[in-house]
């Protein structure tokens, strides 16, 4: 009987190496780090004066010496890269329409409805 038992002993324990393999290998788990995508986050402009926030479809504008703000508003996406912002100026009280486009992960560029066009640079360092 010992002669059975050592062939079934190494048997299984051949089979749970085998399926503790199987368990352990493969490529390595990354941690849950979700790539920056769209427009959502901070957008500095050119003259570093002021930072837009996207979030969930609000859309809001501080000044980046007293974080006043300067401009709020909704934003949709039209498809992938081009986004429409409808926004109110808390300064001149006025409704205007903004139309960019994500040329890059890092710079939006916009036409406002009076076809003046500047970039929006993301920065990670800007809250």
């Amino acid at each position: 009987m010992t002669k059975i038992r050592k062939p079934f002993a190494l048997a299984t324990l051949g089979a749970v190496l085998a399926l503790a393999a199987c368990e352990t290998s493969g490529p390595p788990r990354m941690a849950n780090v979700q790539p920056q995508t769209g427009v959502e986050g901070s957008w500095l402009d050119q003259q570093g004066v002021a930072v837009s926030r996207f979030n969930s479809g609000q859309f809001e504008t501080v000044a980046t010496d007293t974080g006043n703000r300067l401009a709020e508003g909704t934003y949709t996406y039209r498809d992938q890269q081009n986004v429409e912002i409808s926004m109110r100026s808390l300064i001149r009280q006025t409704t205007s329409s903004v139309n960019c486009a994500l040329v890059s992960p890092s710079q939006l560029n916009c036409t406002n409805s009076n076809g003046q066009q500047f970039t929006l640079t993301r920065s990670p360092g800007v809250s």
